[in-house]
């Protein structure tokens, strides 16, 4: 059995990483076309080797988003390909029975499902916020959104909302506004500074103007100073605020975690980052999924023509599975259904239609 089962790895993952490189190469000359235009622009000129290397940066997410499909895509090329000469056969009358071979993709499974983690909450975050900070180095900034971030933070008996225009690219902030509210709601104080940084357990504003209103007593004020640098105890972090700059689904498992615990903390929703948690924590076990989905083909019997109809079948499966995957996740955000059964389900519900295939081809042969 241990001659078999080097063989189906073997094939497996000469087949996965075959597609796998496939997709990732047509995806950097996709993202190398758009970076295009932008090379000989910026603050300082954007030449054609750092467009290379953003571009290469951008790698590790793809390879996170794509290995799932590529699994199921060289799986049942692999499959399909053993059944269509009848090696497989040969396979099964050697001892390779139902369960045994379900048990051995699932081992294999096993592993794709590490790498993927690991590329998802190690690779990705890290490579993406590296190119995210190489461009900005040369367009002089990361801008966020229309209006910037906005974060808040209840502190004792005051209410904070922040919030961060740009990011610059040495990771400090721009154009940092803080407005300060009281238990009752009246805004007690505004603090405005062109630049902050981080540090541990604290922002440090650098020229920071305050404006601090009086509203408790009997005659109201304003007062107006301006400070060399400040010091602001938060428990927001450089990750909270590349929230806005980075995709959710671009955060590591433990970030996205820390932020939603932020959110409630602090009376703000969560829906959507639950969501995109859960998300992350089930979408490695896909390729579980698409292991037991390329199974069945090996019990398909054929002897002439060729297999490119069942792996384009395959293909169609996987593509379905994933807009699946995405329906779900703006649904369940619209609905309000419960996070991790909104991540959960799609697998689930392919996971029992591959099962059921497996079972009736076995069944019936």
């Amino acid at each position: 059995m241990n001659t078999i089962r080097r063989l189906i790895y073997r094939e497996v993952l000469a087949a996965v990483l075959f597609v796998a490189a496939g997709f990732l190469a047509l995806f950097f000359f996709f993202d190398f076309v758009e970076e295009l235009p932008n090379v000989g622009r910026g603050v300082s000129p954007y030449r054609l080797t750092q467009a290379l290397l953003y571009v290469t940066l951008l790698l590790p997410s793809h390879l996170y988003e794509l290995l799932p499909i590529a699994v199921l895509i060289g799986t049942i090329f692999v499959m399909a390909r053993l059944a269509q000469s009848s090696e497989y056969t040969i396979l099964r009358t050697s001892g390779l029975g139902p369960g045994r071979a379900l048990r051995t993709l699932l081992a294999l499974g096993l592993a794709f499902t590490a790498l993927t983690f690991a590329a998802g909450d190690y690779l990705a975050p890290a490579a993406d916020k590296a190119a995210q900070l190489l461009r900005a180095r040369f367009q002089g900034r990361i801008s966020i959104g229309q209006t910037g971030a906005w974060l808040k933070e209840r502190q004792q008996q005051s209410t904070y909302n922040v919030n961060v225009s740009s990011l610059a690219p040495d990771g400090s902030m721009q154009d940092v506004r803080l407005f300060q509210a009281d238990d009752r709601g009246f805004l007690v104080s505004i603090t405005v500074a062109p630049k902050a940084s981080f540090q541990r357990g604290a922002w440090l504003l650098q020229g920071a103007e305050i404006t601090r209103f009086q509203t408790r007593s009997t005659a109201p004020k304003v007062e107006r100073s301006t400070t060399p640098q400040v010091r602001w105890a938060t428990e927001i972090t450089q990750e909270m605020v590349s929230v806005a700059l980075l995709k959710p689904n671009r955060m590591s498992t433990l970030d996205l975690f820390n932020y939603i615990q932020h959110l409630e903390q602090n009376g703000q929703t969560s829906q959507r980052y639950e969501i995109e948690f859960w998300r992350k924590v089930f979408y490695p076990l896909s390729c579980l999924v698409m292991v037991v989905l390329a199974l069945p083909f090996a019990y398909l019997h054929f002897r002439s023509g060729g297999i490119t109809t069942y792996v384009f079948g395959g293909v169609l499966i996987g593509i379905s599975f994933f807009l699946l995957n995405n329906v779900f996740g703006y649904v369940g955000n619209l609905r309000n259904w419960w996070p991790w059964l909104t991540a959960a389900a799609p697998g689930l519900l392919y996971s029992l239609l591959s099962l059921a295939a497996f079972s009736w081809l076995v069944l019936r042969r």
